[in-house]
């Protein structure tokens, strides 16, 4: 079967159609998702067009750009997918939810409260680049703002983030990144603003650094090691004293 037919979007399921709602006015969206091998949503002028394989990223369609991006590199080498398809399916969602809109009762979707943890991509160092992450899942509807913030202030340089990845269970998923240099001073917090939470959430995160051991405690440690060290010198020095002993007086006495 030619790739271009495998990758092409197929409805599976309701589309679910939401505008903003109670006190949060930050989060500015119209949303449309249709749940399946793909995943579409509009925001105002920009969309998502993904393709993904057992719940991971193949590619998405950069739909300003008009080109295929590949999660990684060496995927595009045992395939492709011209990115005008990922185009022509967005102008078919959009003629779809004009349909389905008439035809349904515009209910709300029920939002639900996402899930936020903060960890760094490797051990930390102090004064070795690291990457922080920001896991946002379990979200629904896939309307969401995440922002980084150093000392509370929010930061913008460094920052990037995937498209949201779709669940077995038609809830979503999202990674932000933020690119960093560890130190004693800075803190940092994840803001995740959603429908599902009454106000912005804040997941802390500030490095670990593990306290450096006193002088006196590595003294100590030294002259404990020192004394063991000693002690079985002297000890195994009187084994071998006494063992010489005992086979000299055996060889005096001779056999019996």
């Amino acid at each position: 079967m030619a790739p271009s037919r495998v990758l092409i979007l197929r409805t599976l399921s309701l589309v679910v159609l939401l505008s903003p709602q109670g006190n949060s006015q930050s989060i500015e969206a119209d949303h449309v998702g249709i749940y399946g091998t793909g995943v579409y949503q509009s925001y105002e002028s920009s969309g998502q067009y993904t393709q993904e394989f057992d719940e991971d990223e193949l590619f998405y369609v950069d739909l300003q750009k008009k080109e295929t991006v590949w999660r990684l590199p060496e995927f595009s080498h045992f395939s492709s997918f011209d990115p005008q398809g990922g185009l022509r399916e967005k102008a078919t969602c959009k003629y779809n939810l004009d349909i389905l809109i008439k035809r349904s009762n515009r209910s709300r979707a029920i939002s639900v409260p996402p899930e936020v943890t903060v960890f760094s991509e490797s051990p930390v160092e102090l004064g070795q680049p690291n990457v922080l992450i920001c896991l946002v899942d379990n979200i629904f509807p896939p309307v969401v703002n995440i922002k980084w913030l150093r000392n509370g202030q929010v930061i913008t340089t460094g920052v990037s983030e995937t498209d949201f990845y779709s669940r077995p269970d038609h809830k979503f998923r999202k990674f932000y990144y933020l690119t960093f240099l560890p130190n004693t001073e800075d803190f940092y917090d994840c803001k995740v603003e959603h429908w599902g939470l009454e106000q912005p959430l804040l997941k802390h995160w500030e490095p670990q650094i593990p306290s450096p051991v006193p002088e006196t405690t590595e003294t100590v440690v030294c002259a404990l090691g020192l004394a063991v060290g000693l002690v079985g010198i002297i000890a195994g020095t009187i084994l071998i004293i006494r063992g010489m002993r005992s086979s000299s007086r055996i060889q005096h006495q001779g056999p019996l």
